[in-house]
Order: structure tokens, then C-alpha cells, then sequence
């Protein structure tokens, strides 16, 4: 089969902009209790999208990992979106639910939480995933696979002797919104798509798009 003949049509659900809350994150909690109930394959899996030191987007997936004002991700601040974030403290996200035909993408700025929150979540990851933060050097060229698993043994071996803690060069971001839109798949293509802009006021405007 060509590429090009490959198709979807999306008959699941409508989106009507009468029917959404005034608040956008009260519609991404209901969204995103809906993927989990629906039992929607890595539901916090989100596409982060940077501006890179070449000036090009620069993007991957990262996992959310709470959601207040903003949205909350962690990583190395030393890695390659950790120094794109320093650079251009801006970002995009994108969250695609196909089982409920859904997409979600939103637009802010974006800072480091605090230290005591990037210390709480750190503590409350799998051992091995604590090890692995401090035996990683994100985004830096290494020689083999063997290197890195010598390192994390290493790891392995300093923190039998003392109370484990978080590397000082991992943590979290926290992106606050000023736009988001939510897509719900329909037929023809004609596809339902509600923004929200973040006013001066400290409202939210609420506009349909077409598809």
C-alpha cells in the first residue's frame, strides 16, 4: 500500500465550543481522565518542541508528569532542551490520543520548578531510574553502550555507601500556557478545533478554527 492512500475517518465524538469550560485546564483534566479511561497507550507521552542552537525546531517525546497552572516535565538541565529552554525559555506541546481520535497542542513559556518540588519527584522514581540520572550524560557524544552501563555501575557502587539525592543538573521544567487548542477528529475531515488565548485580563478566549 502507497503512503498516500492511507486513510482514517474520525466518527467517535463532536467538539462544540458551547459546551467547554471557560478554563482550559479543566478541559485537559477531563481529556485526559478520558485517555486513561480509554486506556490510551503512553496518555502522558507528549511531543516537546524546542528552538534548537541552529535555530530549527528541535523536538521529542517527553512524559508529563504533573499538571497545576502549568505543565510539569523533567530532565537533565544539561541536556539539549535543557540548554534550548535556557536559551529560549519557550515551547510547544503536543499530546495525540488516536484510540479517542484526539490531539491537544499548547504553546508558553516555560521555567524550572523549584528545587524542593524537583527533589520530591526525583525521590519518588525507581532506584535504577535515580542511578540512571546520574550515570547519564544527556545528549553528550559517548563512545559505546559499554561506557555508559560502567558508569551506572560506578553509580551503583557511591550510593551503597551514602543516602541517595538529586543531581543538582537534573530537574523540572514547568510550562504556563498562553495558548491551546483541542482537536477532536471528524469525518471528511472537517475536524473540530477549539483555541484558548490567554488574555491581559486573566481570561481566556475561546475561538473555533477550521480544520
Amino acid at each position: 500500500m502507497k503512503l498516500a492512500d492511507i486513510r482514517k475517518d474520525y466518527t467517535l465524538r463532536s467538539l462544540d465550543s458551547a459546551e467547554v469550560p471557560k478554563d482550559p485546564i479543566q478541559l485537559f483534566h477531563t481529556w485526559m481522565q478520558q485517555a486513561l479511561e480509554a486506556e490510551v497507550s503512553e496518555a502522558t507521552a507528549m511531543c516537546l518542541s524546542t528552538i534548537g542552537s541552529d535555530g530549527f525546531p528541535n523536538a521529542r517525546i517527553v512524559l508529563l508528569k504533573g499538571v497545576d497552572q502549568g505543565f510539569v516535565f523533567f530532565t537533565n538541565y544539561q541536556s539539549a532542551k535543557g540548554n534550548e529552554l535556557e536559551k529560549h525559555p519557550k515551547a510547544a506541546l503536543t499530546f495525540f490520543w488516536p484510540e479517542i481520535e484526539r490531539q491537544i497542542r499548547i504553546v508558553g513559556e516555560v521555567s524550572k520548578i523549584s528545587e524542593e518540588a524537583s527533589d520530591t519527584y526525583f525521590l519518588s522514581r525507581p532506584y535504577s531510574s535515580q542511578l540512571g540520572a546520574w550515570a547519564s550524560p544527556q545528549s553528550q557524544v559517548i563512545g559505546s553502550r559499554e561506557e555508559l552501563e560502567q558508569q551506572q555501575l560506578r553509580m551503583e557502587k557511591q550510593f551503597l555507601n551514602q543516602k541517595m539525592k538529586r543531581p543538582s543538573h537534573w530537574g523540572g521544567f514547568q510550562l504556563i500556557p498562553n495558548r491551546l487548542e483541542f482537536w477532536q477528529g471528524r469525518p471528511s475531515r472537517l475536524h473540530d478545533r477549539i483555541q484558548y488565548e490567554y488574555l491581559s485580563n486573566g481570561s481566556w478566549k475561546i475561538t473555533r478554527l477550521a480544520p
